[in-house]
């Protein structure tokens, strides 16, 4: 085993490589850079997602500022409206965004950056990026966590209940509930809930944004914990609903899978009671997959599952500053979460295979691969 994880672990550093260099190049390559995104800004454009625009610097640049500097002369800049723009100013642009240097120096600059964990500052927002991913954090962890251990809390029993159940009507009842948690996305069940429960239209019982209230600091701890479960009740909830349904299914048909084998014929012909049957023997060879794909699912929602829903209640997570990084052209704060989540599911598909092994000690990663050479 201890060889299979540092194989893991050197596989990692070539495809992080890949997928970093990868995304790089696309980069380059898509029109609407910051030096764009800057030059449509100075000349009365917005073109920001949510936030402010400002330079890295920290300093505003006026389209009256922009002017001056371009009067005399025009520019036949490579960049898209830049045409009437001084030279100069477009070089002080490049300069300041990092981009009068070669593509190839860039990147290698990048990735030595990275290999420290040092991800430079925002274009927009003048803060280090490791400051700002640290402050949305709460928020993804929060819902990621919650999400995914209520799910498994509520899928395992489901589906082992419908796998005992099987053909019957509660099967069949719960079956239809899942098909519509399945069909019907989590932002829809958000809106819904916002509506029922937020205000919307019948109750006001659930705050709408932020995940803790203004007053949070001054409260004793235990109006600290109710407060922070009052906030995150809705968003969790929507997220729950459209999440249990696959799970529900893969515990249901690996149970069933089990029951029809050979060895609980022989545990029933021998008097052991069902109860005893379904968790002493079942249970252990049925959780395997279940069990071992719970870091995966955690990731998923951690990584990918909250984008709308932060959008939707007002919460400040990495989904919603990623995806505000993507539509504002913020290179170091879209290149550093990148390469954080790809390094996170890295780690978490390693820690799968490991708690793979531990549901099931019959697994041999090592002599797998020792048989695939």
């Amino acid at each position: 085993m201890a060889a299979y994880i540092l194989r893991r672990l050197l596989l990692m550093i070539p495809t992080i490589f890949g997928v970093i260099l990868l995304n790089f190049l696309i980069v380059q390559a898509a029109p609407g850079g910051p030096v764009e995104q800057m030059i449509a800004k100075v000349q009365g454009v917005n073109t920001s997602a949510t936030s402010r625009f400002t330079g890295s610097g920290g300093d505003d640049f006026s389209f009256e500022q922009t002017q001056q500097q371009s009067s005399g002369g025009s520019s036949s800049s490579k960049y898209r409206g830049a045409q009437g723009l001084a030279p100069e100013f477009i070089a002080e642009l490049e300069q300041q965004f990092g981009f009068d240097k070669p593509v190839h120096e860039r990147f290698f600059k990048m990735v030595g950056d990275y290999l420290r964990f040092d991800f430079g500052n925002s274009y927009y927002q003048d803060r280090k990026v490791t400051d700002l991913i640290l402050d949305k954090m709460p928020v993804s962890v929060s819902l990621g966590l919650w999400s995914t251990l209520i799910i498994y809390l509520v899928s395992i029993p489901l589906g082992i209940k419908k796998a005992v159940k099987d053909g019957e009507a509660f099967d069949v009842w719960t079956s239809g509930m899942i098909i519509v948690g399945y069909a019907v996305p989590s932002f829809m069940f958000a809106v819904l809930l916002i509506v029922l429960f937020a205000g919307g239209t019948y109750f006001d019982v659930f705050p709408l944004r932020g995940l803790v209230s203004d007053n949070w600091d001054q409260l004793p701890w235990y109006q600290q914990i109710a407060d922070y479960f009052w906030h995150l009740t809705l968003p969790i909830a929507a997220m729950v609903i459209s999440g249990f349904a696959g799970l529900t299914i893969l515990t249901k048909n690996s149970f069933l899978e089990e029951i029809n084998k050979q060895y609980v014929l022989t545990a029933r012909a021998k008097g052991l009671k069902e109860k005893a049957i379904l968790y002493k023997h079942i249970f252990r060879n049925a959780m395997i997959l279940v069990i071992a794909g719970f870091p995966a699912a955690l990731a998923s929602v951690f990584l990918t599952g909250s984008v709308l829903i932060e959008t939707i209640f007002s919460l400040d997570g990495l989904g919603l500053l990623g995806f505000e990084s993507v539509v504002n052209r913020d290179y170091p704060v879209m290149f550093a979460t990148l390469y954080i989540f790809t390094l996170f599911g890295l780690v978490i598909k390693l820690v799968s295979d490991l708690t793979m092994t531990w549901v099931d000690p019959r697994i041999d990663f090592d002599a797998q691969a020792g048989g695939a050479h």
